[in-house]
């Protein structure tokens, strides 16, 4: 397969803007004003970009009990990209202003649609603005197209990581932060704590200071000082919602790991049935 599936550089970027086969996709956000990121897209953003929301184009409908980003239905998913221009020949590329915390969404979301030809942009939003680049407020406009969903990534549900807790055939790993992760500090969902067994990886970690990911080989060696030698296909992948958790997976397939899955419902759905179990504390 040619092109981006992975990281992509701010003047790699460049040097494609005015293709025609490309698409690029503002992800910003931000969990306590979700208004932020459409605000400040129609102030500036990268040529030719359209914006997607994290709570009303990557997330489904929320029952209570499913989570805060449960993922729509795949078919309504690649409707909503056909609309925005997106077929199967894209490259696309996701990026925002947060290290990739909210673009790694949509990147895992499109390989979900089995479309492999997607891209973060490295170091987001800043490192274009640092590299020179031009913004824009021009809303750029596509065609229709249809982007039928593909066999994808398949993401895990609450009863499989339920049936594998405690079990060494499946590493659960938490990419909140620790405090989080311990059951301190709690500010978006009701309970604190963590699934009993996981382990936590904050998703920042996977950064350097300059907000770009860490080298292959830093990132595979942390990984292992978490996993060990473990196969990459034994390990499930959560957050709060399921979207800093997409960050891991990027992070672990950067890093030549590549295999590991997505719990979407993620700590907020799980806490949502007292029936489960919650652990504190550190890992």
């Amino acid at each position: 397969m040619s092109g981006y599936s992975l990281l992509i550089s701010a003047r790699e970027l460049a040097a494609h803007l005015q293709d025609p086969g490309w698409r690029i996709f503002d992800c910003r956000h931000d969990l306590a004003n979700p208004a932020f990121g459409e605000l400040a897209h129609a102030q500036s953003h990268i040529p030719g970009a359209r914006f997607v929301h994290l709570d009303r184009d990557l997330s489904g409908e929320k029952t209570g009990r499913n989570g805060r980003h449960p993922l729509p239905e795949r078919s309504a998913f690649a409707a909503m990209l056909g609309a925005l221009g997106v077929d199967r020949t894209n490259q696309v590329v996701a990026y925002d202003d947060a290290g990739g915390m909210f673009a790694a969404r949509l990147w895992w979301m499109l390989r979900w649609l089995g479309h492999r030809k997607v891209a973060v942009l490295d170091g987001g939003l800043q490192a274009w603005q640092s590299a020179g680049m031009a913004v824009s407020q021009e809303i750029a406009q596509f065609g229709l197209t249809c982007s039928m969903p593909r066999q994808g990534a398949l993401p895990v549900d609450a009863n499989e990581v339920a049936a594998h807790l405690g079990k060494p055939d499946s590493i659960l790993i938490d990419a909140r932060g620790p405090d989080r992760f311990r059951g301190e500090n709690e500010v978006l969902d009701p309970v604190g704590g963590h699934i009993p067994g996981a382990r936590n990886r904050f998703f920042r970690d996977n950064l350097g200071a300059d907000l770009r990911f860490k080298s292959p080989e830093a990132l595979r060696a942390d990984f292992a000082a978490l996993v060990g030698a473990s196969d990459p296909a034994a390990v499930i992948h959560q957050c709060g919602s399921g979207v800093t958790a997409c960050h891991n997976i990027l992070a672990m397939e950067i890093a030549g790991l590549g295999g590991s899955r997505l719990y979407a419902g993620s700590w907020s759905e799980w806490c949502a049935d007292p029936s489960r179990p919650i652990a504190t504390g550190p890992q």
